[in-house]
């Protein structure tokens, strides 16, 4: 008998949500996702040293704010990525640019010209937009220049659908912080397929499905296997390095999710700017989630810019 991440395969194309190098020369995904968070957590490993430092010189000899320093620092990490994987890499947009959306744009192109120049053509690249209104509207535009997105922070229905009217080639639904939200507010666990975090995920791929919307589901954000095999079947689905060794330790034959082989019962609709934000407001723990994560981000954002001038100052740059 197979693996379950095996059997996964089969169904599912596998995406790790790391910037470990290690780990995804062991675990073999086809694309690989990072975020502030995980490129933070990149920068403190020892591993990664050389190219920080590579990055501080680099950045001090054409006098970069160190804004600049972090892009070239994804960007390095991203290239390295690229060398293990067969398909995509995505790099973030600054979250405190979610709702601006020329700052956005510029961010967007900056980041595919340092890709282009580092060797990694924008086939190869997508650029994480927060789902806000302004992320959605950038990520149109961008998609219309060649430039493909992967829309994340992204919790509700509205979201959803604003993504792919936008003609996004690829959202990141979040699943874990889903059931996060609504595990503390209803002070009870969920598993599998009655899990809030895998329903909404499940009602976006049905929805995408009936209506003949191109643009790829990729369920994120996971807490526990259980939520990953109930979305067995996704378009994609984006996971941890632990959750990715759980699979390929544990023995199992998985099946396409049943929630995700019924029909839509969601009327396409096409949502304006006041429409949109008008339904995402009524969603009481998407409102949360997206301000909560775009928070996060923008704080380790921080940090990383923090720790790279930090270990400037320590090497005399």
């Amino acid at each position: 008998m197979s693996s379950k991440l095996q059997s996964l395969k089969q169904h599912t194309l596998i995406v790790a949500d790391t910037g470990d190098i290690e780990a995804i020369r062991n675990l073999q995904p086809v694309d690989a996702t990072t975020n502030p968070s995980l490129l933070l957590k990149a920068a403190e490993q020892e591993s990664y040293s050389p190219l920080l430092d590579q990055v501080i010189a680099e950045s001090a000899s054409s006098a970069a704010p160190i804004t600049e320093a972090c892009d070239r620092f994804a960007v390095a990490v991203g290239s390295e990525i690229i060398k293990l994987i067969p398909g995509r890499i995505s790099t973030e947009v600054d979250a405190r640019l979610s709702f601006d959306r020329p700052a956005t744009l510029k961010k967007a192109v900056e980041l595919i010209e340092r890709y282009e120049r580092a060797g990694v053509t924008r086939d190869r690249v997508l650029i994480k937009i927060a789902s806000t209104w302004e992320g959605i509207q950038a990520a149109a535009e961008l998609e219309r220049e060649g430039i493909q997105c992967n829309l994340t922070l992204l919790f509700s229905f509205a979201q959803a659908k604003a993504c792919a009217d936008a003609g996004v080639f690829l959202i990141s639904p979040f699943v874990g912080r889903i059931y996060d939200w609504y595990k503390k507010q209803e002070g009870r666990d969920f598993s599998g397929l009655d899990d809030p975090g895998v329903q909404s995920v499940a009602r976006i791929y049905r929805y995408y499905k009936q209506h003949m919307y191109n643009t790829v589901v990729m369920g994120a954000s996971f807490r526990n296997s259980g939520q990953i095999e109930a979305l067995t079947g996704c378009d994609r689905l984006t996971i941890s390095p632990a959750l990715l060794q759980s699979l390929k330790d544990e023995q199992g034959e998985l099946n396409i999710s049943p929630l995700l082989s019924s029909d839509s019962s969601d009327e396409r609709e096409v949502l304006n700017e006041e429409r949109f934000r008008w339904q995402h407001n009524e969603d009481a723990m998407a409102t949360e989630k997206l301000a909560e994560g775009i928070r996060a981000f923008a704080a380790d954002q921080l940090k990383l810019e923090k720790l790279i001038k930090a270990r400037a100052a320590r090497s005399g740059v």
